[in-house]
């Protein structure tokens, strides 16, 4: 097919498609770019072309840089005549979507250079923009020749060695005359669900022009038409050649869970489902069936996964619906396990462990762009997980420097980034579920949670829910266990088969996310109401004690019952929030805060988990250093530890527990001993 042939047929059909009511679909779109939208952009559905012109359609697919420069030609054609009849200058491009076959990065092979091909993927990172010479027009210095190159995006720069005209080789481009675009790069890497176990995610580079540029973000999943090009590998001198990429059309693929392709049977089966009377207690059971009991953690799981509802309020201000939760326990309690079942399970995950995860790798990185050597933004963990989920397992492992860029993530939702000259923040509205060992290896009964994690409270404070799995020889449960798992490695079907089908509870998770927004109701509003406000007004001590009060619980246990809720009301598919599962709400946060949350004297403390320590303790290490800043006169060298002890006894601090606090206000600088036996308090 002729240039002039295709043209004409392009000319036609954009003059005379129309839709089933009759209305001329590009005309329209065309009079629109004139008013309504500001954008140079006319696209174009393949399957109209594809109805309309079958032969057009498939020469497009594969000889598309002469059909996309017919479609632009035929495009100034029909602005020209009527009913439009635009007389001055104004360039349109032709963007095609909506391909017969979508690809995966993975699947991209020789046999699709120079094709038109759709590629699916996620972003992964994104240069700044830059202009590009598309036009380029070169003087002779000699005679004050013009020539005039067109340039490729993906080339170098094509310039000629002398003068058509007097041969001289003094040439210059000639910035004023050259025409200008806007140029940027991005990497799209296959998005982590599509990838198998043990499988590397590849990429491609893929290039943007004009009123395309900014129009992708590091993590997010896009659909692109384009034609794949190649280039020979600048270091390699072996006939290599990389793949690009140049786009055409790139569409944004929703950021919610939708991916999975739910047919009418399906919502029918999800429907049929939810209306069952043991539906909670059905999809809990369905969660890691291999492993035995954990009832409660497994329910936590299952609430993360279905999630609050994120809402914006008018001032601007965002609540958000993710619910983290986190795994703490004794080794060989299948935390990893758990972690790694629930990964397959979630329609969008991500696993990674802890100790092989750096800040850059959960965040994003600064990386160079090897397309056009400027610093570009990588996406990482966080980031690719938008939308979804990030297992991270050896939570505790992590360094300081790691686990801090974490606390961002978990509570705003996003990740600010300063490298390289680079500041931005990007979006990670991700559920993260973690799982941690006790510092020691084991977990001690008789000490607090934050004494045997090596996580800081801040961090701690920012999850929900925090299951303890403890290792507790019980002859009973034990037998339990062990007939269990010899079943499942019998390969017994009752043992290891969920009640619901894997897919089918995939696709209940992504449906109820996507489609189902529950509301609080009244009663479920008075229940929450009524219990926070009960605890609270039951530990409100009538200046007994001084200093700081021991709390039971703050707003940040009230706004994680309220998220709670709602999940347990998405796993009914029902749109209002009752007061049963406000009930079921407090009675896994009540749980959590009477395991971890516990002061030495039995008294609910939420501050252990906030703070670190207990209100106790915070007012007998005040008391502690007011007693060495009193003494420190009475000695020569500060205050004698005997003195102290003897004072602290007055204060109902009993000798040991006083000789503990000492050594760990010593170990925090707050206080010093300049000889020894004899404390002073520093500053």
């Amino acid at each position: 097919m002729d240039r002039e042939e295709m043209i004409e047929r392009f000319a036609a059909f954009l003059r005379n498609y129309a839709d089933d009511s009759g209305s001329e679909v590009y005309i329209n779109k065309l009079k629109d770019l004139l008013t309504v939208i500001p954008k140079r952009s006319l696209t174009i559905d393949w399957t109209h072309l594809n109805s309309y012109d079958p032969e057009l359609a498939e020469e497009l697919l594969n000889n598309p840089e002469e059909a996309i420069a017919a479609a632009e030609d035929a495009i100034q054609i029909v602005l020209r005549e009527p009913p439009i009849e635009k007389r001055e200058e104004f360039k349109v491009h032709a963007r095609f979507y909506n391909l017969p076959k979508t690809l995966l990065v993975k699947e991209l092979g020789s046999e699709h250079i120079n094709r038109f091909i759709q590629v699916e993927g996620i972003v992964t990172r994104v240069s700044e923009v830059k202009p590009f010479v598309q036009r380029a027009v070169f003087i002779c210095k000699d005679c004050g020749n013009e020539m005039i190159r067109l340039q490729k995006p993906y080339e170098n720069l094509i310039k000629p060695a002398r003068c058509d005209a007097c041969g001289s080789r003094n040439v210059d481009l000639d910035v004023e005359k050259s025409r200008f675009i806007n140029f940027q790069s991005f990497r799209l890497q296959d998005r982590p669900e599509s990838l198998k176990g043990g499988q590397m995610p590849r990429f491609v580079d893929a290039i943007l022009l004009d009123d395309m540029v900014d129009s992708a973000l590091p993590g997010d999943r896009v659909l692109i038409s384009g034609i794949l090009r190649v280039i020979l590998e600048q270091k390699d001198k072996r006939p290599i050649f990389k793949k690009v990429l140049e786009v055409n059309h790139i569409e944004q693929l929703s950021k919610e869970i939708e991916e999975l392709d739910i047919s009418p049977e399906d919502e029918q089966k999800i429907r049929e489902l939810a209306r069952r009377k043991d539906v909670i207690e059905t999809i809990v059971d369905s969660i890691a069936p291999a492993i035995w009991g954990m009832k409660d953690v497994k329910m936590g799981i299952a609430l993360a996964l279905f999630g609050g509802v994120q809402r914006l309020l008018p001032d601007g201000t965002k609540l958000r619906g993710e619910s983290h939760v986190l795994l703490v326990g004794d080794p060989g309690v299948a935390k990893s396990q758990l972690l790694r079942y629930v990964a397959n399970l979630a329609p969008r995950a991500i696993y990674t462990s802890g100790k092989s995860s750096s800040a850059a790798g959960l965040t994003a990185a600064a990386v160079r762009d090897e397309l056009t050597g400027s610093w570009v933004l990588e996406a990482g963990v966080l980031v690719l997980a938008d939308g979804g989920f990030a297992m991270i397992d050896e939570f505790d492992k992590m360094s300081d420097r790691d686990r801090s860029a974490i606390h961002e993530a978990l509570e705003q939702q996003t990740i600010s980034i300063s490298k390289a000259g680079i500041t931005a923040t990007l979006n990670a509205r991700t559920t993260v579920i973690a799982a941690a060992n006790p510092k020691y290896g084991r977990f001690n009964r008789h000490k607090s949670l934050p004494e045997q994690l090596d996580l800081p409270p801040t961090l701690l404070s920012r999850f929900d829910l925090i299951f303890l799995l403890l290792d507790e020889p019980d002859e009973k449960l034990d037998s339990s266990i062990a007939e269990h798992i010899l079943k499942v490695r019998r390969g017994e079907a009752e043992a290891v088969t969920p009640k619901i089908p894997y897919d089918l509870l995939k696709k209940y998770i992504a449906y109820a996310r996507k489609n189902i927004h529950p509301v609080l109701s009244r009663e479920a509003m008075e229940e929450i109401k009524r219990y926070y406000v009960r605890m609270r007004k039951g530990f409100r001590r009538s200046g007994e004690e001084e200093g700081v009060q021991p709390i039971p619980i703050t707003a940040r246990q009230l706004e994680a019952l309220i998220r709670l809720s709602e999940a347990h009301a998405r796993m009914r598919l029902s749109e209002t929030v009752t007061r049963e599962d406000a009930r079921a709400a407090i009675r896994l946060v009540e749980d959590m805060i009477r395991k971890i949350a516990v002061d030495e004297e039995g008294t609910l403390d939420v501050s252990i988990l906030e703070v670190g320590t207990s209100s106790r303790k915070i007012n007998k290490i005040d008391r502690l250093v007011s007693i060495v800043k009193a003494l420190e006169d009475e000695g020569e060298y500060g205050a004698p530890v005997d003195r102290i002890l003897e004072e602290a006894a007055k204060q109902g601090i009993n000798k040991a527990e006083a000789r503990r606090l000492l050594e760990e206000l010593s170990a925090q600088s707050r206080i010093y001993e300049p000889r020894a036996g004899f404390y002073r308090v520093l500053g």
